[in-house]
């Protein structure tokens, strides 16, 4: 098989089956397998992607068991010679995954592949980075990005003498849509579930960066992301305060520095 698709679902089923539609106008003539994880499944929507989509594999969890756990489970289950990775909150454009598999054929040493992705109105959104730091991390979250050190340290982080029209190689790749070589998988690992949620797709970037895999940013291959923003709401203090989504993006930074550090110094 060709390809297999894991959609990772969390209780957004009108943005799932637009995601469901958007593959199946789109995909063309690939042979392929659709994955979909869901946490905290819902009984009426298992029962709708079985009667509109009876192809798929549908995987429940009664659970949240995190983005880690959860995309795990998916590839676990996955056939193809590349894994593509999808948040349900993803609409494919046309030609996309066949200009991604194409790419990736023509350059093995590529291990995670990345599209352009776009917000409804077309604006480009920033999903790669530079390697994650603790300055950039604070200027993020904190009044330190109002200080010239973070502003320097946020403008690396994010790349922002990049236009993000280039195919560029990055440290960093969001997961919300990236595609993996399944054997490449398979030599460096699955997600780190330590991680529930952030910053485990940072950790897998580098684990293939470490074993000299090329992390891609491909920006004609296009996908259309409805980004919503949980980790923040109120902005600055009251976020590090009153965010459950926050405090779980602050603990998945500290996760990664440390094991970082640990790695560094044995």
């Amino acid at each position: 098989m060709k390809l297999s698709i894991i959609i990772t679902h969390h209780q957004t089923p009108e943005l799932l089956d637009l995601c469901l539609k958007s593959i199946k106008e789109n995909i063309g003539y690939i042979n392929h397998e659709i994955i979909v994880v869901d946490s905290e499944a819902e009984e009426k929507t298992e029962e709708d992607i079985k009667e509109k989509y009876p192809e798929i594999k549908l995987i429940p969890f009664k659970k949240n068991l995190g983005y880690s756990k959860t995309v795990n489970a998916g590839i676990k289950e996955a056939k193809g010679d590349y894994v593509l990775i999808l948040n349900a909150d993803i609409i494919v454009l046309e030609e996309t995954i066949s200009e991604m598999i194409e790419f990736m054929r023509e350059n093995p040493r590529i291990g995670i592949l990345a599209p352009q992705l776009l917000d409804f109105t077309g604006n480009i959104q920033i999903s790669c980075f530079s390697e994650p730091t603790i300055k950039a991390i604070l200027a993020r979250r904190t009044f330190f990005g109002k200080f010239k050190n973070g502003k320097e340290a946020l403008k690396e982080f994010l790349m922002s003498d990049w236009d993000r029209k280039s195919v560029e190689e990055v440290d960093w790749a969001q997961g919300s849509a990236i595609m993996i070589k399944k054997e490449a998988i398979e030599k460096v690992g699955l997600f780190d579930e330590g991680f529930f949620m952030y910053f485990e797709d940072a950790d897998l970037c580098r684990r293939f960066r470490e074993v000299d895999y090329r992390v891609v940013y491909y920006p004609r291959a296009k996908m259309v992301h409805y980004y919503h923003r949980s980790s923040k709401k109120w902005g600055g203090l009251l976020d590090l305060f009153l965010n459950k989504y926050t405090k779980i993006h602050i603990i998945s930074a500290l996760k990664y520095f440390r094991k970082y550090h640990e790695k560094k110094n044995k």
